[in-house]
């Protein structure tokens, strides 16, 4: 999730357990430590541009790191806010109470989304992404965002917990929501697929930017990848039907590229990272793109991906390269999607 959701969501566990007296200094604790294991986006390197997308969500994600990661978050808050929490007479172990709950719900939350969290590490690296909601959902974290922020300045008692448990409810209405919405959708789709002749041997549906309403649904037949968008409303699912794509053949698609060259090992990580989800780009033939994102999500425009070079040595690493295209026609698009609005879609170029 984007850092301001992560802090939000932090608070509104703090504040199911601090007391009135100090909710504002939990809610900063335990807000900042939310949002503390995304400080791993600063893991990278200048030669190996894949280092970045190995370790974001990677240990400091994961459930054996929540009383290490609230240890460290505490220690360092201590120091912080020292003449604030002096000041409130809070011992260190209330601090590392609200920094381990805090701490504790950042890889939960992730998990929700569709990215994959390594929750397991180091017991296994499985990237776990139950697709429930998007990255950056306006309509998950603005209310609890007012809902936090009127509990810490209504602090007395009665107002205060009717606002924290609100906001519980809240997350768990609106996550149990994505949980039905995906199975709609996905189910939306086997019968796109049914009703197309198809028996697909793996199908995902992710929800669309900023929505829960209109997702995009992915599935393999054989040796190609069907993309299509499914609105989920009220009543039945709207198609807004898509293009297909090969599914990677690296021996077909790169028949120049070494097996044993670091380009090659490097379309390996990636397709990790990918979850086998990958094809050459129809607009760009050097690049691999993860068929799984894209803003308009019946399109075949990855947001990122690998650019493989002809003229690079047998060490030399992949490009990574993204593709967000974002502008006010993409956007348009999107909208009409989720309103529900009729249609005239332009065929992409298949490969």
């Amino acid at each position: 999730m984007d850092p301001l959701t992560q802090g939000v969501i932090a608070t509104v566990a703090v504040q199911q357990v601090a007391k009135p007296r100090v909710i504002v200094l939990a809610s900063l604790l335990g807000g900042l430590s939310g949002m503390a294991p995304d400080l791993d986006i600063l893991i990278g390197s200048n030669s190996d541009p894949l280092i970045a997308l190995e370790y974001h969500r990677h240990f400091t994600h994961s459930l054996l790191f929540i009383p290490i990661g609230g240890l460290i978050c505490a220690l360092f808050f201590s120091l912080i806010f020292r003449p604030w929490i002096r000041h409130a007479e809070l011992s260190f172990k209330q601090v590392l109470l609200f920094c381990t709950i805090g701490l504790a719900t950042h890889g939960l939350l992730d998990g929700l989304t569709t990215y994959g969290t390594q929750l397991l590490w180091p017991f296994s690296n499985m990237r776990v992404a139950w697709n429930t909601i998007s990255i950056i959902d306006p309509l998950f974290t603005l209310p609890l965002l007012s809902l936090v922020v009127l509990a810490m300045v209504k602090r007395r008692y009665p107002v205060l917990k009717r606002l924290v448990v609100g906001a519980l409810a809240w997350v768990i209405i609106y996550s149990s929501l994505g949980f039905l919405q995906r199975e709609r959708a996905e189910a939306a789709g086997w019968k796109v697929a049914a009703e197309r002749g198809h028996k697909p041997s793996r199908l995902e549906a992710k929800p669309s930017f900023a929505n829960i309403i209109v997702w995009k649904v992915v599935y393999q037949v054989e040796d190609r990848f069907y993309v299509d968008a499914i609105r989920v409303g009220f009543g039945d699912s709207q198609l807004y039907g898509g293009n297909s794509v090969a599914v990677l053949n690296v021996q077909r698609d790169f028949p120049w590229l070494e097996s044993r060259s670091q380009q090659a090992k490097d379309i390996e990580r990636f397709r990790w990272f990918s979850n086998d989800y990958l094809a050459v780009s129809p607009r760009y033939p050097d690049r691999i793109i993860d068929m799984r994102y894209s803003l308009i999500p019946n399109q075949i425009k990855g947001l990122w991906g690998i650019e493989l070079d002809t003229k690079a040595t047998s060490e030399a690493h992949i490009r990574y390269v993204s593709d967000h295209e974002r502008n006010g026609s993409t956007f348009s698009l999107l909208w009409k999607m989720i309103r529900g609005e009729a249609l005239t879609l332009s065929k992409e170029p298949s490969k």
